[in-house]
């Protein structure tokens, strides 16, 4: 009974943005827990190279999240390869590290439309297939930064992203929840990925890593027994939640007392 509450024989799941850094990690641990897994992002050439890594059973889209006629067309394809769809993890996301005093409305549009409108829109109709199938997983990717803010700003649009993010996941729970569809959320701590590849072997690597109770940041492999449990028949009961993956950061005060 313990490994089936955990395994998605049978399902089939998309991870937008899942072509590198924690995207692909989730993807590739869904597929080894026996879903069919579909990627979903821009860039055609990883697409590829992910694809050749989750094998002939799976699939990758070329997905614009901002783009409704984009989300609609690849909800329909997986549908139409797949039969339906079970789980959507919501993972694809921009930064940009710039002061509100400083900050272009193109470039925070820029980050709103990728983090918070591609997050409602592939809710949106991957419900609708959920929906018509009795039931769901739907699993959005948050960030500390969805709980706080940084120590400086500069964060802007990022922080105001993330934080919406967990408020769409808190109102499409209570919403979809008679449909059988869990809407929960996970918020990363500090991860060393393609997005934060800059801050390695700095002075601010060293500071968040005294920062973070557990003495150091995440590796990519920490966030997938977290999404397993999000998405398997586990979770069945657990719906609203934003689950922080940080080795303890927002728990703690952060304060340096030597």
């Amino acid at each position: 009974m313990g490994s089936s509450l955990f395994s998605l024989e049978g399902r089939v799941a998309l991870v937008t943005g899942g072509n590198s850094g924690i995207g692909r990690e989730m993807a590739l641990a869904m597929r080894n827990a026996g879903a069919r897994v579909a990627i979903g992002s821009r860039r055609a050439d990883r697409n590829t190279e992910v694809l050749e890594e989750l094998g002939p059973d799976c699939a990758a889209f070329q997905l614009d999240v901002s783009d409704e006629a984009s989300v609609e067309q690849t909800m329909k394809a997986i549908a139409d390869q797949f039969g339906g769809l079970d789980i959507l993890v919501n993972n694809a996301g921009v930064v940009n590290r710039i002061s509100v005093l400083e900050l272009e409305r193109t470039a925070w549009d820029h980050v709103m439309n990728i983090n918070v409108t591609g997050t409602f829109l592939c809710t949106k109709h991957a419900a609708r297939l959920m929906k018509a199938q009795d039931g769901g997983k739907i699993v959005n990717i948050s960030s500390i930064y969805g709980l706080t803010a940084p120590s400086k700003g500069l964060q802007v649009a990022y922080t105001t992203s993330k934080h919406a993010v967990i408020g769409l996941t808190k109102v499409n729970a209570v919403e979809l929840a008679e449909y059988g569809i869990q809407v929960n959320a996970i918020a990363p701590g500090f991860f060393l990925t393609d997005m934060t590849a800059e801050i390695k072997g700095t002075p601010l690597e060293q500071a968040l890593i005294r920062r973070t109770p557990s003495g150091h940041l995440g590796d990519t492999n920490d966030i997938i027994g977290t999404c397993l449990y999000l998405v398997s028949p586990a979770s069945d009961h657990v719906t609203g939640m934003c689950i922080a993956v940080d080795g303890g950061y927002v728990t703690s005060d952060g304060m340096d007392r030597g």
